[in-house]
């Protein structure tokens, strides 16, 4: 069971009428000096309704000659085949290895007809593969594209981030189109002073084609383009994008929207680029691949970036009557609908409920591998959950977040993604009054986590390697003990404090009971004055009382 379903094209529009349950994600992206303390920093938020999220967990270990690897497709576990496993593959836990080696990604679809179903890799299984093969984001771009030469590429067109303690590299790629193995990609260094992201839209355009330090390719990119009847210009103004996901309405609006807000929380600006976010005019001035922050990124301002929905922006998606009576920042799906004979579409922010799964690696070069790599985790939209940390070289994979916990079928008070998702599905539908009460514990839990860490480095870095493992795995576990048990507890108490729509009445956090023991009179706060307004006056005087 994989935790991802079928993954099409969101950022085309009619892929996205035709799929059954697109996914898709989010990358934002963090070179080490553009952050607060020096690391590198990815995301991920891997977005598919119906799924199940769970951490993958690979223990690092010796293999014999001749031992083989079997390979199941990543979005329908169906057996594809199987290929020799490596002398030796590093641990991995979640989306990061023992060596400080992150790789996440997100799907843009592209040219359907570039497709090769004959392919034995998709996307999930060379992720999970080159983790356990790689020890930094150069040599994972090597064993990557490698290992689709040699068995072939199955998958739509992917923008990969591939990062180590000291880089950052975003590879995108596309099939050659039945029947021709391998892949057309490339890959672009990320400055160390820059962040960058990307959404389901490609977005390596123009790009040097004789700096291999900073840049590589197939050789065959601009070939294949041309062959194809994409490209007929000259080398110097070949745009991977233009050739091999034309950049449309959906792929500006749904897609590079995302990316704006990310740029937007860290540069000023950025309301120059509003015209070709909005997807009104393709002829408006363009974002740049990316952009030095105004001030460096801190862990915590990318946890709060995971959880954006437009605030504050014309996107805002809590100033319509779609936000419903109680201002909810999320959109039923799909993204496009039809009424009244015409098209319309919903705002498609970082954070929305169908996430699975929601990362960020923080990678960092001053300590050793085994200490610096960190993976912070939650399970559900990433707003309505605290993000627990899990050291790359743990041991064992909490219970929680182990695959064999559940399913998307099997509801579990073990398992973090259904206690998480039980918790959201009760807050969405009245979210400003209880979202409140949610947020105040998960950003408690941030803040005790990240202070746990910092104690936890400093502990460890005076073991030994085989001590501090042992250590990192039991406070890793302890960490993820520790969320589950203030999740079940909030769970609980926002049931017991806000139900049937009414409110309990508190002081100094104990409930106001009357000299027999019982409730006093709770809060009955109906609609907010906002709503209703709108009700008035899509009613007129149907509900006027008599009177005043």
């Amino acid at each position: 069971m994989t935790p991802f379903h079928n993954l099409r094209m969101l950022c085309i529009a009619a892929a996205m009428l035709a799929a059954s349950g697109a996914l898709a994600c989010t990358n934002l992206i963090v070179g080490k000096r553009a952050s607060a303390d020096g690391s590198v920093m990815i995301t991920y938020s891997a977005d598919a309704y119906g799924s199940y999220g769970f951490l993958h967990f690979y223990p690092a270990g010796h293999h014999k000659p001749g031992e083989m690897r079997k390979l199941y497709d990543y979005e329908t576990s169906n057996y594809l085949g199987e290929i020799p496993e490596a002398e030796y593959t590093y641990g991995v836990i979640g989306q990061v290895n023992d060596q400080q080696l992150s790789i996440m990604e997100t799907t843009f679809g592209g040219r359907e007809e570039l497709v090769d179903t004959t392919g034995l890799f998709d996307y999930g299984s060379l992720m999970y593969v080159t983790l356990q093969r790689a020890r930094t984001a150069r040599e994972a771009i090597d064993v990557w594209t490698g290992l689709v030469e040699t068995y072939g590429y199955r998958s739509e067109g992917e923008s990969i981030t591939l990062a180590d303690p000291n880089e950052v590299w975003v590879l995108e790629m596309i099939g050659r189109g039945p029947g021709r193995k391998g892949a057309v990609w490339v890959a672009r260094r990320l400055p160390d002073d820059c962040i960058t992201a990307h959404a389901n839209q490609a977005r390596i355009t123009r790009f040097p084609l004789k700096d291999k330090e900073n840049c590589l390719y197939s050789k065959d990119i601009i070939k294949l383009a041309r062959e194809r009847g994409y490209f007929s210009g000259r080398d110097a103004d070949f745009s991977f994008r233009d050739a091999y996901a034309p950049n449309d309405f959906s792929a500006r609006r749904i897609c590079e929207a995302r990316v704006w807000s990310f740029f937007n929380h860290h540069a000023s600006g950025m309301d120059r680029y509003l015209p070709y976010i909005l997807g009104v005019d393709s002829l408006t001035e363009e974002m740049p691949w990316c952009i030095r922050p105004d001030a460096p990124v801190t862990l915590n301002q990318l946890k709060q970036d995971m959880r954006d929905h437009f605030e504050d922006t014309p996107l805002d998606m809590t100033s319509d009557i779609g936000a419903g009576p109680y201002e909810a920042p999320y959109r039923p799906t799909p993204l496009f609908f039809e009424a009244g004979g015409k098209r319309y579409f919903n705002e498609r922010p970082i954070s929305t409920q169908q996430t699975a799964v929601t990362y960020i690696a923080q990678l960092r070069s001053w300590l050793p591998n085994h200490i610096g790599g960190v993976m912070w985790v939650g399970c559900d939209d990433a707003n309505m959950v605290p993000y627990t940390p899990l050291y790359c070289s743990v041991t064992k994979n909490p219970e929680c977040f182990d695959q064999a916990t559940a399913d998307p079928f099997t509801f579990s008070l073990r398992s973090a993604y259904w206690v998480a998702n039980a918790l959201s599905n009760f807050v969405y539908p009245r979210y400003s009054q209880l979202f409140p009460e949610l947020q105040r514990t998960r950003d408690a839990l941030d803040a005790e986590f990240e202070t746990l860490v910092a104690a936890t480095d400093a502990e460890a870095k005076g073991m030994s390697e085989a001590d501090a493992r042992r250590h990192l795995t039991d406070v890793t576990l302890s960490a993820a003990s520790t969320m589950m048990q203030r999740w079940r507890e909030l769970a609980m108490r926002i049931i017991v404090k806000y139900n049937d729509m009414t409110e309990k009445v508190e002081r100094d956090g104990q409930y106001l009971k009357t000299p027999g023991g019982d409730p006093v009179s709770v809060i009955r706060p109906g609609y907010p004055q906002r709503y209703r307004q709108a009700v008035i006056h899509a009613t007129g005087d149907r509900y006027l009382a008599p009177g005043k």
